[in-house]
């Protein structure tokens, strides 16, 4: 037996989905203009993003105006559920409109939803007495932050001299692990950004000597501002953030799989197994760092030199070291260790107040990133003035 297939032409398909979507038309009727409701409004149509912002549009052109047209006919509408209840109740205002005809299946559903719509809750108003203590409030949560990092500075301390009495027991693959991933492998990304720097500062700075014919001072310029502030503070701001979220992220993960838990159920330490390996491992990288970077910088500030100005590498490199004392790199080799202790530190802070879910763990890396960088600046603006006579 021969059985006839019967299909639906493409414009027969195309005319079906344009009377099943929901939309609404504007007629004239006896007393005036009437809105209709058509097509199908359920959740699987209007879960169309570009239908729904169509459709919104829609009703917000049809309800402008200075008299816009009250009366709605929905007896049109092909399917209607909750949700398309929900947004035509919406538009509506949480209230009947005037002039409304529809079936009685349909007034069923919207006096379901006239009974389950709640207001939104107005948006609280705060007065000056509440002001004064949310700011007390977060004046409190500011010196809890402080007393509990305070806490883990003297947790470290206690770690390292345990550390120093029995080395052999130490975690000696944990800090060389982090020494590696902290130090080896940030060596790119700071080298490609200190050469930028030096060559962006050493053009800016080129288009000022020249208006004085102080060419020959560039070398003075690039090696004690790059050697002594730019170069260990660059490389702190990369650490902070590329090595602090990382440290941040990881502990706040060991936190939300329960394994901090677990360490402590089995009697290790976490301060002396991730804190104080982290911290070592970033005190110890980060001259290293600084100093590759320093290098970097004044290399692209040499090239760019004997681009703009003519003055060559050999007379670079000879006068640098008159230009630049000894006690500049001494001084921030010794703040970039600083800068790594604390960077260190405020990253293990957060990642162990990090609460079992992913939210929190995000904003413990945002917060820590942020802390770490308003820190170094912080202590970098401190390094400055106690040592403002020193090397200058």
């Amino acid at each position: 037996m021969n059985q006839a297939h019967i299909s639906a032409e493409p414009s027969e398909v195309a005319q079906i989905e344009c009377n099943a979507a929901p939309r609404v038309a504007q007629q004239m009727g006896p007393q005036g203009p009437v809105l209709q409701v058509l097509g199908h409004w359920t959740a699987a149509r209007l879960a169309d993003a570009q239908l729904w912002r169509g459709l919104q549009a829609s009703l917000k052109q049809h309800a402008g105006g200075t008299s816009p047209p009250t009366a709605w006919a929905l007896e049109g509408a092909q399917a209607i559920d909750h949700i398309g209840a929900q947004l035509l109740w919406d538009h509506w205002g949480h209230a009947w409109p005037p002039n409304l005809s529809l079936s009685d299946g349909q007034r069923a559903l919207f006096e379901r939803v006239e009974r389950f719509t709640l207001s939104p809750p107005p948006e609280p108003t705060r007065n000056l007495w509440q002001r004064f203590l949310s700011l007390g409030s977060s004046v409190l949560r500011l010196l809890e932050h402080l007393y509990s990092f305070i806490g883990l500075l003297g947790q470290l301390l206690l770690d390292t001299l345990r550390l120093l009495r029995a080395p052999a027991r130490g975690p000696w693959r944990d800090i060389s692990s982090h020494l590696f991933h902290f130090g080896a492998t940030a060596l790119p990304i700071t080298a490609l950004v200190g050469f930028l720097i030096g060559v962006v500062l050493a053009y800016l700075s080129a288009q000022q000597l020249k208006q004085f014919g102080a060419d020959a001072f560039i070398v003075n310029l690039l090696g004690v501002s790059l050697v002594r502030e730019l170069g260990p503070m660059l490389a702190a701001i990369l650490v902070a953030g590329r090595s602090g979220s990382a440290i941040t992220a990881q502990i706040g993960v060991m936190r939300v799989t329960q394994e901090l838990d677990a360490m402590r159920v089995m009697g290790i330490a976490p301060g002396f197994r991730l804190v104080m390996p982290r911290a070592l491992a970033l005190a110890i990288a980060m001259p290293l760092i600084s100093v590759w970077t320093t290098v970097l910088a004044l290399l692209g500030g040499m090239v760019a030199a004997d681009i703009s100005l003519g003055i060559s590498p050999t007379f670079f490199i000879n006068a640098l070291p008159a230009a630049v004392e000894l006690a500049n790199l001494g001084l921030a080799t010794g703040k970039t260790v600083v800068f790594g202790l604390f960077i260190a530190l405020i990253a293990c802070h957060f990642g162990l107040r990090v609460e079992p879910n992913t939210e929190s763990l995000g904003k413990g890396t945002t917060a820590s990133v942020v802390t770490s960088i308003t820190v170094v600046i912080l202590v970098d603006a401190l390094f400055a003035i106690v040592f403002k006579d020193i090397g200058v």
